[in-house]
C-alpha cells in the first residue's frame, strides 16, 4: 500500500512538474512569437517616415529658406510645402531648423502648438543631423508635451556643408493603443533601461536598473522625458535574481501592487537601441500544475479526460498557429496587391499621351504626369509646388491665363474644355485643350482640381497651313484672271504708245528747225506722258506675273496731286464737275509703288467722273456734282477717299463690283476696279466701296503707314 501511495505521490508530483514545464515552454514560445510580431511593427513605425526628412531636405525651397530666413514670402511658401507633404504622408509634424536649432518653418505653423521659433538644439536628433548623419530619438515634445519618435536629416549646400536640419515627429500612440487591448503588460525600454512606451501608464519613464549619474544628466539635459524627470525604479521586482532561470529564455517578475507574477520575454532591438518586453500572467502555469495534480489523482477516467484536454489544447495551439499563418498570408497578399496596383497605376500614367495636372484649392500644383512634363519642358520637381503664374504660361496671354484660373478657382469651369496657348521651356508655342474636373478625396471632400491636357499643336499648325493654302489659291486664281487680261492690254497698247513716241520725236525735230517754241514744249510733254503710259503698262504686266514690285516710301498727298495735275482737273472741267481737295496737313508716308498708286487714284477719279456724267445736273436740295479727294491717317493706317455725287451703288452692283469682267457700261471691260483692288492688296492695303450720304459713292483706300526701321546700335 505504501508502495502504491509512493507511486501515486511520485505520479502526482511527476505529472505536476511535467505540466509546469510544458506550459512554460508553450508560454515562452507564444511570448517569443508575439515579441517578433511586435518588434516587426515597431521597426515599421520607426522607419516608415525616415525618408521624409531626407526628401524634404532635397527641396530647393528648404535651402532657400535657410539661406533667406527673414523673407516672409519664403517662410510662407515653406510652411505651406511642409504642411502639404506632412498631410499626404500622414506624419505628425514636419519642420525645418537652422544651424542653431531654431525652427524656421513647420507643418503646424498655423496651430497653437506651432514649432516655429522653438529651439531644439539640445535634442540628440538635431546634433546627429548637424554632424551630417541621420538622427532618431524618442522623447516628450518640448512644445506640445506629447511623446513621439523624431527622425532627422541634414540639409546640405552644393559644396556639402550642412546648413540646417529637417525633422519629422511621429506619434506612436497607435502601438500603445494596440498594447492596451492585450491582457498582459507590454513595455519598451531604451538603452539606459528607462521604460518610455508601454501599456501600463504608471510604469512610463521609470528605470528597470540603476542609471549612472552621467546618463541621468544627459537625459535631463536632452529633456528626453520632460523637464522635471528624475530616475525612479519601476514598481515591480525580478524573481530569482536578475538573471533568467536555467533553461528559460526570459525572466519572471512580480508586481507587489497587484500581487501578480509575470513571465517576461525580452526582445532586443539593437538597430533602434531599444528592448521590447512581452509579459504573460504566470497564473496560467500554476493553473496547469493544479490541473495536472487533479488529473493524476483521478485514475483511468481522469486519464481519459487528460487525453481529451491534451487533444483540445493541441488543437487550440494548432488553430492559433494556423490563424497566425493565415494572417501572415493575408498580410503578404494585401501587400503584394497594393504593390501591383501601384505598379499598374504608374505604368498607366507613364503610357498616357494626355497630360495630367492636379492642383489644390489655392491653385498650387500637387501632381503632374510624364506627358505633362514633356509637353511644357519642365520636370515634375520644378512644377510640383508651383503657384500661379506657372512657368509655362505664355507671356502674351497672361491676362487670359489669370482669367482662366480665377474661373476655375471659383468653380465655374466648363466641361467642354478650353483652348490655351502655352510656352515650352525651349521658347516654342504649344497649343492645348484643357479639360478640368473637381478632385475628390476618399472621404468625398473637394480638395482641388484635376485637369487633362491634350496637345493640339499639330492640328493647329495644319489648320493654319490649310487656311494659308486656301488664301494663296484664291489669290492665284484672281491674279491668273487679271494677269491674262493685263498681258493682253499691255501687248495691244505697246504698239500705239511706241508710235506716239516716234511721232512726238518727229514733231520735236520739226520744232527744232524753226517752229514755235510753244509747239516744241507741247510735243515734249506729249512724249513724256507717252513714256509714262508705257511705264504704267509695264509695271502692271510685271505685277500680274508676280514679279517683285518696286515699293518705296512716298507721300499719299503727292500721289493725289499728281493725277490731278495731269488729267483729272482737265477732265473735270470738261464735264463741268468741281474738284475739291481735303489733304492731311502733314505728309502721309506709305510704302508703295508710286506709279501704280497714282494710276489707281487716276482710275478711281475717272470712274467717278464717268458716273456723274451719266446723270443730269442736280437741282436743289440735292448737292451739285463734285469730285472730292480726302487724305487722313489714323491708328497706324493711311486713308484715301474718292467721293462723288453719282448714282451710287445699287445692292446688286455692290456685291459684284470687284469681280473681273463685270461692268455696267456697254464699252467697258470690267477689269479696272479688279486691277485697282489687286494693286492695293499687293501693297498690304485694301480697297472698299460704299454709298455716300446724300447720294453718290465713296471708294476708300487703306494702306499701312511707312515706319522707319530701328537704327543699329553702335
Amino acid at each position: 500500500m505504501s508502495a502504491v501511495l509512493g507511486v501515486a505521490v511520485l505520479l502526482v508530483l511527476g505529472a505536476g512538474e511535467w505540466a509546469t514545464r510544458n506550459e512554460l515552454d508553450n508560454q515562452w514560445d507564444n511570448l517569443r512569437r508575439s515579441a517578433e510580431v511586435q518588434a516587426l511593427a515597431l521597426r515599421g513605425v520607426a522607419t516608415r517616415y525616415s525618408y521624409l526628412p531626407y526628401t524634404a531636405a532635397q527641396q530647393p525651397l528648404v535651402t532657400q529658406l535657410l539661406g533667406n530666413p527673414a523673407s516672409p514670402q519664403v517662410r510662407e511658401a515653406a510652411n505651406a510645402y511642409l504642411k502639404t507633404v506632412n498631410t499626404h504622408a500622414g506624419s505628425d509634424t514636419l519642420y525645418v531648423m537652422d544651424a542653431q536649432g531654431m525652427t524656421l518653418a513647420s507643418s503646424n505653423w498655423d496651430t497653437p502648438s506651432s514649432f516655429v521659433d522653438q529651439n531644439y538644439r539640445n535634442r540628440p536628433y538635431f546634433r546627429d543631423a548637424l554632424h551630417g548623419s541621420a538622427g532618431r530619438f524618442y522623447g516628450v515634445g518640448k512644445t506640445t508635451g506629447e511623446p513621439g519618435l523624431f527622425a532627422s536629416a541634414p540639409v546640405r549646400q552644393a559644396d556639402g556643408t550642412v546648413i540646417g536640419v529637417v525633422a519629422v515627429k511621429v506619434r506612436m500612440q497607435p502601438i500603445v493603443d494596440t498594447w492596451a487591448q492585450l491582457r498582459d503588460p507590454v513595455f519598451l525600454a531604451d538603452e539606459r533601461g528607462i521604460v518610455f512606451l508601454g501599456s501600463v501608464a504608471s510604469w512610463l519613464y521609470k528605470t528597470t536598473r540603476d542609471v549612472p549619474p552621467d546618463a541621468v544628466q544627459q537625459v535631463q539635459h536632452d529633456e528626453q522625458y520632460g523637464a522635471q524627470w528624475t530616475p525612479q525604479p519601476v514598481p515591480w521586482k525580478l524573481l530569482q535574481g536578475s538573471e533568467p532561470r536555467k533553461g528559460q529564455p526570459g525572466k519572471e517578475l512580480r508586481v507587489p501592487d497587484t500581487g501578480k507574477d509575470y513571465l517576461a520575454y525580452e526582445e532586443p532591438l539593437p538597430d533602434l537601441g531599444w528592448t521590447l518586453t512581452i509579459t504573460a500572467d504566470s497564473k496560467v502555469v500554476a493553473l496547469a500544475r493544479q490541473q495536472a495534480w487533479a488529473l493524476a489523482t483521478l485514475a483511468s477516467g481522469l486519464l481519459v479526460l487528460g487525453a481529451l484536454y491534451w487533444q483540445l489544447r493541441e488543437r487550440r495551439l494548432a488553430e492559433n498557429r494556423q490563424a497566425r499563418i493565415e494572417l501572415e498570408q493575408r498580410v503578404q497578399e494585401r501587400t503584394h496587391a497594393l504593390q501591383q496596383a501601384q505598379a499598374f497605376r504608374q505604368s498607366m500614367e507613364d503610357s498616357l499621351l494626355v497630360g495630367m495636372r492636379a492642383r489644390d484649392l489655392e491653385g498650387r500644383i500637387v501632381y503632374v504626369n510624364a506627358a505633362m512634363c514633356d509637353m511644357v519642358g519642365y520636370s515634375a520637381s520644378e512644377l510640383i509646388g508651383s503657384v500661379p503664374p506657372y512657368p509655362y504660361w505664355h507671356p502674351d496671354d497672361l491676362a487670359r491665363h489669370w482669367n482662366d484660373i480665377d474661373t476655375v478657382l471659383a468653380g465655374k469651369f466648363t466641361p467642354q474644355g478650353k483652348e490655351n496657348r502655352l510656352r515650352h521651356r525651349n521658347g516654342t508655342d504649344v497649343y492645348t485643350m484643357f479639360y478640368t474636373a473637381r478632385l475628390i478625396d476618399g472621404n468625398g471632400q473637394h480638395i482641388g482640381w484635376m485637369s487633362s491636357v491634350v496637345d493640339i499643336t499639330a492640328q493647329k499648325r495644319a489648320e493654319e497651313q490649310q487656311q494659308q493654302r486656301e488664301a494663296q489659291l484664291q489669290r492665284v486664281q484672281r491674279v491668273i484672271t487679271v494677269g491674262e487680261m493685263a498681258s493682253t492690254l499691255a501687248h495691244e497698247l505697246n504698239q500705239p504708245l511706241a508710235a506716239l513716241v516716234n511721232y512726238a520725236a518727229a514733231a520735236k525735230s520739226l520744232a527744232a528747225q524753226g517752229k514755235a517754241e510753244l509747239l516744241n514744249d507741247t510735243l515734249a510733254a506729249l512724249s513724256a506722258q507717252a513714256l509714262r503710259a508705257a511705264d504704267i503698262v509695264g509695271r502692271i504686266r510685271r505685277w500680274v506675273r508676280q514679279h517683285p514690285e518696286s515699293r518705296e516710301p512716298c507721300d499719299l498727298n503727292a500721289a493725289v496731286d499728281q493725277p490731278l495735275a495731269l488729267l483729272l482737273r482737265a477732265e473735270a472741267r470738261r464735264h463741268g464737275v468741281a474738284v475739291q481737295l481735303e489733304l492731311a496737313p502733314k505728309p502721309v508716308c506709305v510704302s508703295a509703288d508710286r506709279v501704280l498708286l497714282e494710276q489707281v487714284v487716276l482710275n478711281l477719279g475717272l470712274n467717278a467722273l464717268q458716273a456723274m456724267q451719266a446723270m443730269p445736273l442736280p437741282t436743289a436740295p440735292r448737292p451739285a456734282h463734285e469730285l472730292l479727294l480726302r487724305t487722313t491717317s489714323s491708328a497706324g493706317r493711311a486713308l484715301l477717299e474718292v467721293l462723288d455725287r453719282g448714282p451710287g451703288l445699287a445692292p446688286e452692283i455692290a456685291d459684284r463690283l470687284f469681280e473681273p469682267f463685270f461692268t455696267t457700261r456697254s464699252d467697258g471691260l470690267g477689269l479696272g476696279l479688279n486691277i485697282c483692288r489687286s494693286i492695293v492688296e499687293s501693297m498690304g492695303g485694301e480697297l472698299l466701296a460704299r454709298n455716300r450720304e446724300g447720294g453718290g459713292a465713296i471708294f476708300e483706300i487703306r494702306l499701312p503707314l511707312h515706319t522707319e526701321p530701328p537704327a543699329a546700335s553702335s
